[in-house]
């Protein structure tokens, strides 16, 4: 079923017609225990402990006994547990530790310890749901999940990135039989990435209630095999299961229809299923005068699917799809018949202050920061995202290069490649499967094998979209490129790999997969092994990498190459490149990980928009450097710009594309401002101050007014402030948060790579003028009021009405 956004909770599309099929959210009140407890492999039923609902319960701690043994899973110490709402991750929860062997390389995993943890809830199934099928959907658990049901063991998934699913029909009590519980396992102590992965389950969960005759699971498959002004022919693909012990025969209805909900094709097969029996059934309708899909344009249309035996409806499903076309070719990437050069980010899934457990509302406020920059890709790296990430895509208008994690042609690693594939390939925004990123045996006659079973799979399942794989060596060894429809080139600049590639091999279809990786700390203009800090204005480590926004003048050189997805987006928590500990988090980001802007975001806001941008740095606050020479630079899509200080002119230079202006400066306090010109007008400018001593916390909400669901979140800048108002750009004061209301923090952060403060506090150190609170709603109505103090500055609050 498809879902869309608002104000920050995915909520179930409602049928307008009656439908057996029940699609519940799952993830309130679970209760979780930090830690491993020893499981009896063999559990007898009746005698199942904490995995079932007979579990003896021990309220509290006595001094005198000895709680060793409780350590088992044949009683519940409650002490030891705690009621959580998912999604959930626990390993952000715990305090850094300098363990170089945390994760799988020094600093992987952001040195924060992962493990194991088990996650417990007890719930009741009406009488009236038996005879149904239900199933529980779990959209990520990292990883190596197990589930026992009411005694009984159901199943184990290894990915922590591909959903798992089970029928637990059989396995319920309905209506006076009594109460369920489900037990979940989480050992998250092998890590799958080199990056921060979290640990728990950490993705939203599903209860899916159908009948014995319904659709299957990702049951259907949409296309539009021909798009013409006039007409788009639409191929849906759908898939049914009989269950019961005798045949059936059915109607299935399809209607294609507008986001206003206006019918625009219908499409009726009567059919026979034998008991059993899984067919797919598959139809051709039409859209006249189609509206098509793109980033600037997402338009979105749906197949509104109806299953009926003897004029009864026993199942309904939704496939939301977008019309466009999508050619990738030896000349470039073409939407929709016309050139389209992919300005796209990669991006990990974990977010400031809450690890990978990101509500809604923050995965789409990540992408409307990367749309703001004019951003139109979106690269999943390294492992298929979460569902609601790509439902946003299609909405936002995002292209999406949606990634495997490994290469793999075992039976689990293609289970987890088709997961992907029948998952996410009714999404418009997904223009290129990748099946790997940098994997080792690329260039080999081995990985070429692996490869080519993966190509095949994926071909079988979604022949319409093309694969790559993200290539950083051996794109020229061991048949390995030749498997690809792409060949995708991970730092291809360095020695202008890919253009010397295109000129031996001038066939060869090509993407930049991954390129850039400047490293910065938002607010530093040194590099320092002993600081720990990244300089935003010379290149520095690693030795890779140019500065922000000059990749993209080989994209526009050599259109050929289709694009870039710049490493990356949002800095992102492990790999400390190029420190290890203390540093805690990347640096390779043009967002820090809250989203705080720097300098670099303004190299590619210049390069892909058109929006005058003029951005000059560094801060102008350096007490003691006065008479010395401090250079500035300036990102900038205008023709010319011209610097001011004190009001002085100190030049004008005409721009280089995707470049930097410099001007060396001997340092005044003051007033810096820039100018910038098209066409000989003034058309923008940048004002940069010396700014007096930190006076006041300023806070601002990005909304007034949430949703009161226990999901909603309110994202709050906090910024440290001078007595005129000015942002102090090295001011790094405590600041203390208090709440009021039906809300909670639920994290703190300041995009500070190398802070060790805790992420679920109710303080924080600002860094170089910043830092973040994240608010969340409750289940009521009412006002949330949060105050943020600091030692010797004017506190401030902020509130926010929670509505129903």
């Amino acid at each position: 079923m498809s879902s869309f956004y608002v104000s920050g909770k995915t909520q179930d599309i409602q049928q307008t017609a009656p439908s057996k099929r029940a699609k519940e959210n799952f993830d309130f009140n679970w209760q979780f225990h930090k830690g491993n407890i020893a499981m009896k492999q063999v559990v007898r039923v009746g005698q199942g402990g904490i995995t079932d609902i007979n579990v003896p319960i021990i309220q509290k701690k006595d001094s005198v006994i000895d709680y060793t043994n409780f350590k088992s899973s044949s009683s519940m110490l409650l002490a030891d547990w705690k009621i959580v709402n998912l999604p959930h991750d626990w390993c952000i929860e715990g305090d850094f530790v300098h363990d170089d062997d945390l994760g799988s390389q020094p600093g992987g995993n952001g040195y924060l310890p992962a493990g194991i943890g088990f996650y417990r809830k007890e719930f009741e199934i009406p009488e009236s749901d038996k005879g149904r099928k239900i199933s529980i959907e779990f959209d990520g658990i990292f990883r190596n999940s197990t589930v026992w049901v009411n005694g009984h063991l159901i199943g184990n998934h290894l990915s922590g990135y591909t959903p798992s699913y089970y029928d637990l029909s059989d396995f319920l009590r309905y209506g006076n039989e009594g109460k369920n519980a489900i037990l979940v396992k989480v050992d998250a102590t092998q890590p799958e990435g080199w990056y921060y992965e979290g640990c728990g389950i950490y993705r939203h969960v599903w209860l899916v209630k159908t009948d014995k005759l319904h659709i299957g699971r990702f049951g259907t498959f949409v296309t539009t095999p021909s798009v013409t002004d006039d007409e788009a022919t639409v191929s849906i693909k759908t898939t049914l299961k009989n269950e019961y012990k005798t045949a059936k025969n059915i109607t299935l209805v399809s209607k294609i229809v507008d986001k206003k909900g206006n019918v625009l094709d219908t499409k009726t097969t009567n059919q026979s299923l034998a008991a059993f029996e899984q067919i797919e059934i598959s139809q051709m309708g039409a859209i006249k005068t189609p509206k098509l899909w793109s980033p600037e344009t997402p338009n979105l249309y749906k197949v509104l699917t109806e299953v009926s035996e003897g004029g009864n409806v026993v199942d309904t499903y939704e496939t939301t799809f977008g019309v466009r076309t999508v050619e990738i070719n030896k000349n470039g990437v073409f939407l929709n018949g016309k050139l389209y050069p992919v300005k796209g980010t990669c991006n990990h899934q974990d977010f400031a202050g809450i690890g990978v457990a990101l509500p809604d509302k923050i995965n789409w406020y990540k992408l409307k920061v990367l749309k703001e920059v004019g951003s139109n890709g979106y690269r999943c790296t390294h492992h298929m995202p979460t569902p609601e990430v790509l439902d946003m895509c299609d909405s936002i208008g995002m292209l999406v290069l949606d990634e495997n994690r490994h290469l793999s042609s075992s039976e689990e690693g293609l289970k987890d490649l088709s997961a992907m594939l029948y998952r996410d390939r009714n999404h418009p925004s997904v223009f290129m499967w990748s099946l790997e990123n940098e994997e080792a045996m690329q260039g080999t006659v081995m990985g070429a094998r692996i490869l080519e079973t993966m190509v095949e799979t994926t071909h079988r399942i979604d022949p319409t979209r093309k694969v790559t794989a993200a290539m950083n060596h051996a794109r020229n060894e061991g048949g390995y490129s030749d498997e690809l429809d792409v060949v995708g080139y991970n730092y291809g600049d360095k020695q202008l790999a890919y253009v010397k590639d295109k000129e031996n091999n001038p066939d060869r279809v090509m993407f930049c997969t991954e390129g850039t990786s400047f490293v910065s700390t938002r607010g530093e203009y040194e590099n320092s092994w002993w600081k720990h800090i990244c300089s935003n204005s010379t290149l520095w480590q690693p030795g890779w990498g140019p500065y922000p926004g000059e990749d993209w003048a080989d994209i526009v050189k050599y259109p050929y190459l289709g694009g870039l997805f710049v490493w990356t987006g949002f800095d992102y928590r492990g790999e400390p490149t190029p420190f290890v500990w203390p540093s805690v988090s990347s640096q390779f980001g043009f967002l820090d990980v809250c989203g705080f802007p720097k300098d670099g975001y303004y190299a590619y806001k210049s390069a892909w928009t058109d929006i005058p941008t003029v951005h000059i740095f560094p801060h102008w606050n350096w007490p003691g450097k006065e008479g010395d020479s401090i250079k500035v630079h300036c990102y900038t899509n205008c023709d010319e710009v011209e610097l001011f200080l004190n009001g002085k002119s100190i030049g004008k230079q005409k721009a280089i594309p995707y470049a930097k202006l410099i001007w060396p400066l001997i340092y005044k306090p003051g007033k810096l401002e820039a100018r910038g010109y098209k066409a000989g007008k003034l058309v923008t400018k940048d004002i940069v101050e010396t700014t007096s001593a930190p006076a006041q916390v300023v806070l601002n909400s990005d909304v007034s007014m949430l949703k009161a669901d226990g999901c909603d979140v309110a994202i709050i800048k906090v910024a440290i402030k001078d007595a005129k108002g000015r942002v102090v750009p090295t001011a790094d004061n405590l600041v203390k948060f208090s709440i009021e209301g039906p809300g909670k923090i639920i994290g703190v952060a300041n995009g500070n790579p190398n802070s060790h403060e805790r992420d679920k506090a109710s303080q924080r150190m600002a860094f170089n003028g910043y830092c973040m609170v994240l608010v969340q709603s409750d289940n009521d109505a009412g006002e949330i009021r949060l105050k943020a103090l600091s030692d010797n500055l004017n506190g401030t609050e902020v509130i926010i009405k929670t509505i129903k």
